[in-house]
């Protein structure tokens, strides 16, 4: 786009992790990209792992976050404070009440980005995936423009306060939830805090697994570094939890009683392909999102391959198990055969299955063939409890497995249901189809973009993910409580 003098930021703007409003003028000499976000986004959390990369790779570029309340949920809108608090920014955060900068920098939906380069003129927009590569170059170029002239200032952007931070025992987007029963542990992935949270049954926090700084770091509990962790597996013969660090596109292995935390598959970098496997460490995984053990091996929901993956966890050498790669809903032999932005997986022992979310779809692996339970095609989605072949579920993103029934997160549509593979209905258990918060009677109950589930000691805890919190479905009683994390 041709270069424009960027208006400056309104009055009446309410500014956090920042003391002061800032202004244009404020900013001169840097370069600085507005971030139309809003915290209810799935697609704004999905795009923040190539926000790090920019931060990291421009230590000297300036992050604007701008949030409009009217975008956002009502527990958000109410106490924007604590909801920066939780994500754990740390750039200046301006709340737009009046929708004042949507307006003047003609913004239209989100996630937007505008970049403004350090002479104050607005050289670019965007929005969508892939934000990295399209900044990148042009991030680069101003730079040296600027750098050669002696125009470009250095050195991050003085806040005069300390940003925002996450209070004990607060969530942000949990993503994924697994079970120690032996123990009688949960383990949580703390996802937007990239961080593992350890917990009984009653909430009580036993201990935290990472520093809760975004980063690809091995070692203690305490110093070990992770990027929106997702997908738990737990072995209880072996004490290990495998984690599916998603940001990093990595598998971890967090083991006791050594207490460490050490990267056993994946690169760091996201494969550019679905590639043919080899050793752990040195193949490149793709956007891990979630695990499940069986027979010797650990499977891989492999979102951004669109493929489900195995790790033989003697060996630690991980292929490609099922998917060509391609994106789509086709059945068939394991090579053949189509997934879309996988998200879930699960066994009942013998068979796999696996909630295909970009396909509103479950799909069952069994005998060396992919088969569609629920799901027709990526555009055919919707809220339908029925036999399964006409049921319609909208972007699973968790399933979980008991006593013969399988139990998916219907993320789109806020509900909890059942799968009896056996009879083939599909009938929901918790949710009454709106997005919201609310505890009670499991059909009046509201969830919020609900993700991982376990069923712990004949409980249900759920991932609420957009409320930032785990839910409890009692299925004797059919009640929906909230569960408090305390130390």
């Amino acid at each position: 786009m041709k270069p424009m003098a960027a208006p400056d930021f309104p009055p009446g703007l309410e500014w956090l992790n920042i003391d002061r409003p800032l202004s244009v003028r404020d900013l001169s000499g840097r370069i600085v990209l507005l971030s139309f976000v809003t915290f209810a986004c799935s697609n704004c959390m999905r795009l923040a792992p190539e926000i790090r990369q920019l931060e990291e790779k421009y230590p000297d570029l300036v992050i604007v976050e701008v949030h409009s309340p009217g975008f956002e949920s009502v527990a958000v809108s109410g106490n924007f404070r604590e909801a920066v608090r939780r994500a754990g920014a740390d750039h200046p955060v301006a709340i737009d009440h009046d929708h004042l900068l949507w307006q003047i920098f003609g913004v239209r939906d989100w996630p937007t980005f505008v970049l403004i380069d350090p002479g104050g003129n607005v050289v670019g927009k965007t929005a969508g995936e892939g934000l990295y590569g399209r900044l990148n170059p042009k991030i680069d170029r101003i730079a040296t423009e600027f750098e050669q002239r002696s125009l470009l200032e250095k050195g991050r952007l003085h806040s005069g306060t300390a940003p925002e931070t996450a209070r004990e025992g607060s969530l942000y987007r949990p993503g994924k939830i697994a079970a120690d029963n032996a123990g009688m542990r949960l383990f949580i992935s703390d996802s937007g805090h990239h961080r593992i949270i350890v917990a009984d049954g009653s909430g009580k926090i036993v201990e935290t697994i990472g520093s809760g700084v975004a980063g690809n770091t091995d070692g203690p509990f305490d110093e070990a570094a992770f990027y929106l962790p997702g997908g738990l597996a737990f072995d209880e013969e072996a004490g290990i939890l495998y984690v599916a660090d998603t940001g990093n596109h990595t598998i971890r292995m967090v083991s006791w009683p050594d207490r460490r935390v050490a990267t056993i598959t994946g690169t760091g970098l996201a494969a550019p392909s679905s590639g043919e496997g080899g050793p752990g460490t040195g193949v490149a995984l793709n956007a891990p999102r979630d695990l499940e053990l069986l027979g010797g091996y650990l499977y891989v929901a492999m979102a951004g391959a669109n493929q489900v993956w195995r790790m033989d966890l003697a060996t630690h050498e991980i292929e490609p198990y099922a998917g060509s790669g391609r994106e789509g809903l086709v059945d068939g032999p394991l090579e053949e055969a189509a997934f879309a932005g996988p998200a879930g997986i699960v066994t009942d022992g013998e068979a796999l299955y696996v909630a295909d979310s970009g396909a509103s779809a479950i799909r069952r692996i069994k005998r060396g063939m992919v088969e569609t339970r629920i799901g027709h095609s990526p555009e055919d989605f919707g809220d339908l409890d029925t036999i399964a072949r006409m049921a319609r579920i909208h972007h699973p993103t968790g399933i979980a497995y008991r006593q013969g029934s399988l139990y998916i997160a219907d993320t789109y549509n806020h509900k909890i249901k059942q799968f009896d593979p056996d009879t083939g209905w599909v009938l929901t258990r918790v949710g009454n189809g709106s997005r919201g918060y609310r505890d009670g009677l499991s059909g009046d109950a509201k969830l919020n973009e609900p993700d991982g589930l376990v069923d712990f000691a004949g409980l249900w805890y759920i991932a609420d993910t957009g409320n930032h919190t785990v839910r409890v479905y009692d299925p004797v009683h059919h009640v929906v409580s909230t569960l408090n994390l305390w130390k």
